[in-house]
């Protein structure tokens, strides 16, 4: 991962719709596949991570998510549009290497959590 304080700078973004995958490669060699649900549950939106610590929710039923589209904020950051109308997530270059770095960990923890809820994957 980035050291605190260094940009991660993407140089290839490819949206793999039929696979539902964001392909992201970074300046640093980092190369991520990132499921459009895994990026939908993880939305740096206050709708998921809450407006302060310990907030964040719980997002069940996005198996079949899609991105619809990515649009540029700024140089710094995109918008992913799903097709269950979520927009409100800026992705920056820092949050998708970290979600990349962290996937291993992070999407087990979720899975863990939907049963620990009784919630599926599933709509």
């Amino acid at each position: 991962m980035s050291e605190k304080g260094t940009q991660s700078w993407p140089t290839e973004l490819r949206l793999k719709q039929a696979e539902r995958v964001l392909e992201v490669t970074f300046d640093d060699g980092a190369h991520f596949r990132l499921p459009a649900e895994y990026l939908r549950v993880e939305s740096p939106s206050a709708e998921v991570q809450g407006h302060g610590p310990g907030q964040k929710q719980l997002v069940p039923g996005k198996a079949r998510v899609s991105i619809l589209q990515i649009e540029p904020v700024g140089h710094y950051a995109v918008r992913l549009i799903f097709d269950d109308r979520h927009d409100t997530g800026i992705y920056s270059w820092n949050y998708l290497h970290q979600l990349g770095v962290e996937q291993a960990r992070r999407w087990p923890a979720y899975l863990a959590a939907l049963e620990k809820a009784g919630l599926k994957r599933e709509p």
